[in-house]
């Protein structure tokens, strides 16, 4: 299939998701309306697919990003894809519909799209996102994860939510879902951290043979003001092979690092902040990489993850323990 601006995925309960689609996780350097500003920008150049959390602080300003481009004509509602997600300290079933409703009406919407638990690792119930004992550490939960999963399914029963999936499980942590009894819908998605230093062979595999589809995040590695991030890691954007494969096809190393996860069926999240880039990462439609081009990106790969969360190795859900 020729991918073009438009190009969807069609998930395993029907609807489709855009193949690309527009990050909006902003570091502390940014502000909040910068968040905002960048969607206009982002739905302006034709993204349609708009990828947020809770977490991010910031549903506020890109719900409204979205609404003054459906006023404006730009767009209608159904013609944009959101992506919403339950953070840590709302897995206990019974704070599961309200933590999408929370998120609904900051964004002033009346349903998403997509809602995604956002990492299987639990946190404490309550209103702190973090919480820490006395001593500063987190305060892990443990609910199954199978019981949060059925708090989803009631969502999207009740019209609140179309699409749900999950980001950052593993290959055991979805068997476990896909293996539940009652299962009602499986998981769509699992949204991960995917470029071509952790090139996720091995999980996208497994994800094609369950119908579910992988959604990369940090396609373009991760910015280093991040202090979590090893400061010493590599750039994505700075692999000599990658460079030698973009002049090559006179595009930019991102444009390339993009396309190649397009190819072999990723669904791609790009952020940036710049108008200009913003533009650029939306323009890989007019290209395409030769299987040599794949084939050379792929011995590239160093099962690298950028974000490793080393706060959370302690919890009996931490997902990076496994290979994939």
């Amino acid at each position: 299939m020729a991918l073009k601006p438009d190009s969807c995925v069609v998930l395993n309960d029907g609807h489709k998701i855009p193949v690309i689609g527009f990050g909006t996780y902003a570091p502390d350097t940014y502000t909040k309306e910068q968040a905002g500003e960048s969607t206009k920008v982002a739905i302006d150049v034709g993204f349609r697919h708009i990828d947020c959390a809770f977490m991010y602080g910031n549903e506020v300003e890109v719900g409204q990003a979205i609404r003054s481009k459906i006023a404006d004509g730009t767009v209608k509602r159904e013609d944009i894809f959101y992506t919403g997600k339950l953070w840590s300290n709302n897995h206990t079933p019974e704070r599961v519909q309200p933590a999408l409703e929370k998120s609904l009406n900051d964004l002033q919407l009346d349903y998403m799209d997509l809602f995604l638990i956002h990492t299987p690792v639990e946190l404490k119930p309550g209103d702190d996102p973090f919480p820490k004992d006395e001593d500063g550490k987190l305060i892990f939960n443990n609910t199954d994860i199978r019981d949060t999963w059925k708090a989803l399914e009631a969502c999207k029963d009740a019209g609140l939510v179309r699409s749900i999936g999950v980001s950052n499980f593993n290959r055991s942590q979805l068997e476990l879902i896909l293996n539940m009894p009652g299962l009602k819908y499986k998981p769509v998605c699992d949204q991960v951290e995917c470029h071509i230093f952790l090139n996720q062979s091995k999980l996208l595999k497994f994800c094609k043979s369950q119908d579910i589809v992988l959604v990369g995040y940090s396609v373009l590695g991760s910015s280093r003001v991040e202090n979590w991030i090893d400061q010493n890691s590599p750039q994505v954007l700075e692999d000599p092979v990658l460079n030698t494969v973009a002049k090559k096809l006179k595009r930019s190393p991102a444009q390339v690092a993009m396309r190649y996860l397009l190819q072999r069926g990723i669904v791609v999240l790009a952020k940036s902040f710049n108008p200009e880039r913003i533009k650029q990462n939306f323009q890989v439609f007019d290209f395409e990489l030769s299987d040599e081009d794949v084939l050379t990106l792929d011995g590239v790969n160093k099962n690298m993850r950028y974000l490793s969360i080393d706060v959370w190795k302690e919890h009996p859900k931490y997902p990076f323990h496994d290979e994939y």
